[in-house]
């Protein structure tokens, strides 16, 4: 198989690579700056070059506060970008495989009682900031086409390449030895090394459309944190906050939990949330000891 990566330099195309690397297949990948998504000119040419199996998007605006003044920005990659790859994959009879967000769910109290498993895939979208809304738009731009496609949506991304929830705190926690977390949004995380290989296993069994990829359980921003100074035997106080104590210029959900029963229909099981945090923390260990 012969695989195009684009975005190769951000933590979700970072993982695709170390993990393919490891099988016998073919890989091509891009960085931001070697292939601009947005330019659909360079997309038809590189797609139509190298004639992959499948292209793996990896490349997305995903500055969510920025997004709110910068929505322009946030909407030529997030929509146009995909669109532009779409064009090119129809062209090459190439799969695509394109990664959105929890944030394209309002993540509301009453979603919240609606689905107290978790969004499924086909619950309604109501984003309510403009990052979420740019992300919502590629996916239209996906439902709308005839080619093959996977859409993997995830949430509280994080893994062990570029900057995250998780590295964020251990930092934070090291500078200044404590600090404020949210205690009343909940959702689960989405481990990078999880995500490439389940997703990676979904192309294996040739499916198609919209798929949730993330941990299994619930937890709250302030436990999560409580658990990465945990396992990391970090000595750090934590200060649990309100969304309302904690002001940013973006409004964020407060219920992100992602369903995975269509995952569990094809046999592919969800890691549990705090076993998923212990091999990543591992990792970043193995990382920062290299």
């Amino acid at each position: 198989m012969k695989y195009l990566i684009t975005g190769a330099n951000g933590q979700l195309g970072r993982e695709w690579v170390r993990y393919l690397s490891l099988l016998d297949d073919e890989i091509i990948a891009t960085t931001s700056e070697q292939l601009d998504i947005t330019d659909l000119n360079s997309v038809r040419k590189v797609i139509t070059e190298v004639n992959p199996d499948f292209v793996i998007n990896c490349a997305a605006y995903t500055k969510v506060d920025l997004a709110e003044s910068d929505f322009d920005e946030a909407m030529r990659v997030n929509r146009d970008g995909v669109k532009h790859l779409i064009t090119a994959c129809e062209d090459s009879n190439s799969t695509l495989v394109h990664f959105s967000t929890d944030y394209v769910f309002s993540g509301s109290e009453e979603d919240r009682e609606t689905y107290p498993g978790g969004y499924p895939e086909d619950a309604k979208t109501d984003p309510i900031n403009r990052y979420g809304y740019s992300k919502r738009a590629g996916e239209i731009e996906l439902e709308k086409s005839t080619m093959d496609w996977l859409l993997i949506r995830v949430s509280w991304l994080c893994g062990s390449q570029g900057s995250n929830f998780v590295k964020t705190m251990l930092r934070l926690g090291r500078e200044h030895g404590e600090v404020s977390v949210v205690e009343d949004q909940t959702g689960s995380p989405s481990y990078t090394f999880d995500v490439v290989e389940k997703t990676h296993q979904l192309l294996m069994k040739n499916l198609n459309g919209i798929y949730h990829i993330s941990s299994g359980g619930e937890v709250s921003w302030a436990d999560f944190a409580e658990a990465i100074f945990s396992e990391r035997g970090q000595n750090t106080t934590l200060h649990r906050i309100t969304t309302a104590q904690f002001k940013t210029i973006t409004k964020r959900p407060s219920f992100s939990l992602l369903n995975k029963d269509k995952l569990e229909q094809n046999g592919i099981h969800a890691l549990e949330w705090d076993i998923g945090l212990k091999r990543l923390m591992m990792e970043i260990k193995g990382n920062e000891s290299n």
